[in-house]
């Protein structure tokens, strides 16, 4: 490995092509209707590795595409962030896409999603890709890897010392995350997802940070459950917890990609040592910015973008 280069954060699982018509009119069923259509790149992994690269990581991102122009556009998009050298790519099958029909006032009709591709990011793949692996700075991964990769990735990170930060996509995925997680550096959910693993219900703040305590009863070393406008409530196994607010965004341009956003600049922010406090709120500025914006990922992030937007939120005393 060359010495100069920084140690690779390593981020594993979902990358796919973003579809969106919206209709003009009322639905007809059974016939063609005139539609508008827009088309990007998304995944959660991919979303984060992109986010990564942007603040000047050394990203490498492990997924799964098929043979397809769907992947061409996927790699054109990510290559100038991240190294797609470990993506593997299997003839005959599709790469990852979601389509979504969005109504005449913008509500999402109906949306297909075709996933499947993601069940041939195996433990056997990691293997392949040990050497790599064994490099990393940290590992991110998300709930779009079957259940025996996480279990997997838990082993092999507690083995190697390396840290592990575990990402859900979506509540029904959550059983893909094993019961233990002690070998979870970070774990990023949402109301949600907590609510689906946990089987509680989140109704007050006191539930909430009830929340936060039995997610670190499960080993987890710091968690993180997010709640959308409310903000996040935040604890580490260190014994610190606390409540942190949204920055408040009057005007919603697109909320696509805000949580991706917001896990990658905790990341960022956990990489470069800083305090808890400090971590969360990089979070939040990060997520407030894509919010923003039209893109998943947003253009204008670096890492000094990123440092300058904080410390302008902070000043403003807006959080």
């Amino acid at each position: 490995m060359n010495t100069n280069e920084a140690s690779p954060i390593i981020c594993i699982g979902g990358s796919n092509v973003d579809r969106k018509f919206y209709l003009n009119q009322q639905i007809i069923q059974g016939t063609s209707n005139p539609v508008s259509s827009s088309s990007s790149v998304g995944g959660v992994a991919r979303n984060i590795a992109e986010n990564l690269g942007r603040l000047g990581g050394n990203v490498k991102l492990i997924t799964a595409g098929g043979n397809d122009a769907a992947w061409k556009e996927i790699a054109q998009a990510s290559s100038p962030f991240m190294d797609l050298d470990f993506a593997a790519q299997y003839e005959n099958q599709s790469t990852g896409n979601y389509t979504a029909v969005l109504d005449e006032r913008g509500d999402l009709s109906v949306a297909f999603a075709d996933m499947d591709i993601f069940d041939d990011i195996t433990p056997e793949l990691l293997q392949r890709n040990q050497a790599i692996l064994q490099q990393a700075a940290c590992i991110v991964a998300d709930l779009n890897c079957p259940a025996e990769t996480i279990d997997f990735l838990c082993s092999f990170t507690a083995q190697e010392a390396i840290p592990l930060v575990v990402i859900p996509v979506s509540a029904p995925k959550m059983d893909r995350l094993p019961r233990s997680l002690s070998s979870v550096s970070w774990l990023i959910v949402n109301k949600d997802e907590t609510e689906t693993f946990l089987n509680i219900d989140i109704q007050t703040d006191q539930d909430w940070k009830e929340s936060v305590k039995k997610w670190l009863d499960s080993g987890v070393e710091n968690v993180v459950v997010t709640n959308g406008s409310e903000g996040a409530m935040a604890g580490a196994q260190s014994g610190e917890t606390g409540h942190y607010q949204a920055v408040e965004t009057p005007d919603i341009i697109d909320v696509t990609g805000a949580g991706d956003s917001f896990c990658s600049a905790v990341i960022h922010a956990w990489l470069q040592k800083q305090p808890l406090d400090a971590i969360i709120q990089s979070g939040m500025v990060n997520a407030h910015k894509t919010i923003l914006s039209n893109e998943t990922v947003r253009t204008d992030l670096s890492f000094n973008q990123l440092a300058e937007d904080v410390q302008r939120i902070n000043a403003s005393g807006n959080h």
